[in-house]
């Protein structure tokens, strides 16, 4: 039985004393350890002393926070290297430039907007950065790639135009990219608008966080497959507080953890508040962010307080000040910021011991009291460590004032982020805190001040980017692609599957499969799939290729010794995102700008239920095409109707309506293997030999059929590429003539409507349509040509040759799997109308059969809508269409499916 301690005998105040000595005799013990065996040694005791205490019944209870307090004691702060007082001078001088230009280019043109409060929070983290840690295209594999806080873009243009990269036009030209006077800059970071200068898109809150781990992730991916020589380079994201609201922003924290990316750089600038108000006022948000950072695993560091903190931390014997700051909330912390030293000295130092530690100091020594983010020493500190750190990513949390030295107009107010203009009296108050020699007629102008390019500040940026690697943001697109395969290496898919039925899905692997087999090409080929290889007919690709894991595979896995065993390693190909779509997404996007951050041309094919595709990540869609990324997104299981029993979350009838409004995504629905296989061909050839900046988007169904050959067709893959082709062409002599266009899993309604359709005296051809917005695209292309030369010649679109009533007499109807609204787009720009089914409603969980006929898209329905359109045309009358609905068993009275 274990025997009380004979302290617990003994009075309190004596307890006391005792327990003290014990403390400090442990205390003692500890530093004689870290002193002499050092701090990791001491930590492992600690450690220990945690296992043995809760083994033997008192375990430590477990804390998410250290205090508030900064994470690098000033006693482990490196020398700063750089010159503190020069820096200085050129953080002010681009401070001024960056709000010059947007209160300039809001009284030039009302609205235009801009933000000045963020790159004001953001300059000493930002400038730190510059010069000395970035590393530019010059660094080789050491390069680091940045992802920039969007609205921080003054700044960025601002030290740009120090550097000699813009000149007074490109800056009067903010957010004025259609002057006429020259190239303006765009609002936010968009490569597409400027593809020397921007790299990544990052506006979109949520978007940058997630990217930037998975670009770190696809570094690891390309060096351990030997496609990109082993560096040193770092991915530097720059948040917001706020924007760590989005559940894009920490959705992928843990996964950055178990990638151990400890080549990735959060720094996450919390001035604390959002753009209506602070983030969380009635906490401490930096202590928020510390928890979720820690839990997920990654390192933290917080630059909490500047180094004028530090003399009072310093003679805080008894831990005052530690504990105020843990009394703190945000709300109060914005005040400070707001209304300086009297505001402080009353309600922060509010205690006798606290006001001890001032006695002396006076409302403009308290006003010194600053933010951690605002000290370069400090900032430099954490980078510092940052970049040294092994075996897990990094987050920096600097504590910084949103608008800071701007004055009462937006320092730490409210009303911060949507302050884009400053008067006369601001501009001059502004002025004289940055020290600039400007005259008030200067300020009133709103001059940009360049101290010069044989100035010392000029000097000094060009040598510190020099000696990183050259100036940033820049974007240089370089590769050296290998001889793709052409025409004659698909030929296998154009002889068609004889007896064996096969999906569209299985025809995709079995072209991914034979690309991977290529000897130049293969290698570049990334398959990308969320969670479902299975279910796609991916797994015989995996003990092939292996998916990747930086750990490699550390177990047995249950199936090994078999043909499909699970096969997970260091340089394994595939990439198994889990159930994420938006990572895997961000992870696509990785591999298809590989070409422009790395010079590695890799080719990514991420396929997916094509429900969960568009659908959900739509926004990161936009800032794929906006970086001008490249690859194949795979719609699998695609359609309305073929993803029997799954229901109506599962079934897709939208995404090419909703891929239809990214400009330079191409969209394919292709209905046979040889159709597909073509597209794949020549998506390879535009996107990385012929170097356009499109993307593709393709449609693959899992409904098993027999594949036919490739109808001798002259001009037959051009012709599948512009999206139209005329697949069957009816040898009935009928006079009553239909036109059916299919594409996808409609195909086969189509071809049975044409056997249905001739008994009743039509004679019907079929057109395969692989893509309704090329066809649309290219029809809208001549409607413009003409409508802007009126007096030439008018051309004639694709699709209105192809359509001609000369070319193909009698009605035109079309049935798709997906809404009508895809094909209605044709109709204006034909000689006639186009009369069109789709699957417009909600799904159900049903077999194909039911859900064409309840879709409206199955044979007999093409039939009526035929039928209609030559009633429509005079060309029958209404008793034939009627008795066909009858015939068909169809009830015309039921609900349409779109309100069902």
């Amino acid at each position: 039985m274990t025997q009380p301690h004979p302290r617990a005998k003994l009075p309190a105040t004596e307890r006391d004393n005792l327990n003290e000595i014990e403390k400090q005799e442990w205390l003692d013990s500890l530093a004689f350890v870290m002193a002499n065996a050092g701090n990791e040694r001491a930590a492992q005791l600690l450690e220990d002393l945690d296992y043995y205490a809760y083994f033997h019944g008192a375990p430590i209870q477990f804390k998410q926070n250290t205090p508030y307090l900064n994470t690098i004691g000033t006693e482990h702060q490196p020398v700063y290297p750089g010159d503190i007082a020069l820096e200085l001078k050129i953080r002010n001088i681009i401070r001024w430039n960056a709000v010059a230009m947007v209160v300039k280019a809001n009284k030039n043109s009302e609205g235009i907007g801009g933000h000045l409060a963020s790159y004001a929070s953001t300059a000493e983290l930002l400038e730190v950065g510059f010069n000395h840690f970035f590393r530019g295209h010059g660094a080789g594999q050491d390069r680091d790639l940045l992802f920039y806080q969007g609205h921080t873009s003054p700044g960025i243009y601002s030290r740009s135009f120090l550097e000699g990269r813009f000149d007074e036009g490109h800056l009067n030209r903010f957010r004025r990219e259609l002057s006429k006077e020259g190239p303006g800059l765009s609002s936010y970071p968009h490569p597409w608008l400027m593809p020397d200068y921007w790299e990544f898109p990052t506006v979109s809150m949520g978007l940058g966080p997630i990217q930037a781990i998975y670009q770190a992730r696809f570094i690891k991916y390309l060096e351990n497959r030997k496609l990109k020589p082993a560096g040193d380079a770092k991915v530097w994201a720059f948040l917001g507080d706020g924007e760590m609201d989005e559940p894009q922003s920490i959705g992928a924290l843990r996964f950055a953890a178990y990638e151990n990316l400890d080549n990735l750089i959060f720094v996450l600038n919390a001035n604390l508040q959002r753009l209506d108000g602070p983030v969380r006022a009635n906490s401490k948000v930096i202590q928020e962010f510390e928890a979720l950072f820690r839990g997920a695993g990654w390192n933290v560091i917080k630059v909490v307080w500047d180094g004028k903190w530090d003399e009072l931390l310093s003679k805080d014997y008894n831990g005052t000040i530690v504990k105020r700051f843990e009394l703190l909330v945000d709300g109060e912390s914005q005040r400070y910021a707001a209304f300086g030293g009297k505001e402080l000295r009353e309600n922060f130092f509010n205690t006798p011991e606290l006001k001890a530690l001032i006695e002396g100091w006076s409302d403009a020594d308290l006003e010194l009291l600053n933010r951690g983010g605002h000290d370069v020493n400090k900032v430099y500190a954490a980078y510092s460590s940052a970049i040294q750190h092994k075996g897990s990513p990094t987050v920096i949390i600097a504590r910084t004032i949103k608008g800071y030295a701007l004055g009462e107009s937006a320092m730490a107010r409210n009303v911060a982020h949507n302050v884009k203009k400053l008067d006369f009296g601001a501009l001059k108050t502004l002025r004289d805190t940055l020290k600039l020699p400007l005259t008030d007629d200067q300020v009133e102008h709103l001059d940009y001040y360049t101290p010069g390019p044989n100035s010392p500040e000029v000097k000094y940026i060009l040598e510190r980017r020099a000696a990183l690697g050259g100036q940033i943001p820049a974007r240089h697109v370089e590769y050296q692609m290998p001889e793709v395969p052409g025409q004659d290496f698909y030929q296998e898919f154009t002889k068609g599957s004889g007896e064996r039925e096969v999906s569209t899905t299985m025809a995709l692997v079995q072209v991914i499969s034979k690309l991977l087999r290529d000897k130049e090409l293969g290698k570049l080929i990334v398959p990308i799939v969320p969670d479902e290889a299975r279910t796609f007919g991916m797994d015989a690709l995996v003990p092939r290729i292996g998916i990747y894991s930086p750990r490699g595979q550390t177990y047995k896995p249950v199936d090994s010794g078999s043909l499909m065993a699970y096969k997970e390693s260091k340089d394994g190909q595939m990439l198994e995102e889990g159930i994420t779509e938006d990572g895997a997404t961000a992870s696509w996007i990785a591999a298809g700008t590989s070409y422009a951050t790395h010079g590695v041309p890799t080719i990514p094919f991420y396929v997916f239920y094509s429900m969960f595709g568009l659908q959900r990540v739509g926004d990161l869609i936009w800032a794929a095409a906006d970086q001008k990324a490249k690859g194949f997104l795979i719609g699998a299981t695609a359609g309305r109707t073929t993803l029997a029993g799954e229901g109506l979350q599962h079934q897709d009838g939208n995404s090419l309506l909703q891929g239809y409004v990214v400009p330079n995504l191409r969209m394919y629905d292709p209905a046979f293997a040889y159709e597909l296989a073509a597209i794949v061909e020549d998506g390879i050839k535009k996107m990385y030999v012929d170097g356009e900046d499109v993307f593709y988007y393709i449609m693959v169904d899992n409904e098993n059929e027999i594949q036919p050959a490739a109808p001798d067709i002259e001009g037959l893959h051009d012709a599948i590429v512009k999206g139209l082709y005329r697949f069957q062409k009816s040898e009935n002599k009928a006079k009553l003539r239909a036109q059916l266009l299919a594409s996808g899993p409609a195909m086969g309604a189509a071809q049975e409507a044409v056997k249905l359709l001739e008994g009743y005296g039509v004679a019907a051809d079929i057109w395969s349509v692989t893509s309704y917005k090329q066809l649309h695209q290219e029809a809208l292309a001549v409607q413009r040509r003409n409508m802007l030369h009126p007096t030439a010649t008018q051309e004639v679109s694709y699709v209105a040759q192809q359509l001609s009533k000369d070319n193909a007499p009698g009605v035109l109807v079309s049935v798709s799997d997906y809404v009508k609204l895809g094909a209605d787009g044709l109709n204006g720009h034909l000689d006639r109308k186009l009369w069109t089914l789709g699957t417009d409603g909600f799904g159900r969980s049903e077999a194909r059969a039911e859900l064409r006929d309840f879709f409206e898209v199955d044979a007999k329905h093409v039939t009526v809508m035929a039928l209609y359109a030559l009633l429509r045309d005079g060309k029958v009358k209404g008793e034939v269409v009627a008795k066909a609905i009858s015939d068909f068993g169809i009830d015309p009275e039921r609900l349409a499916p779109v309100v069902r």
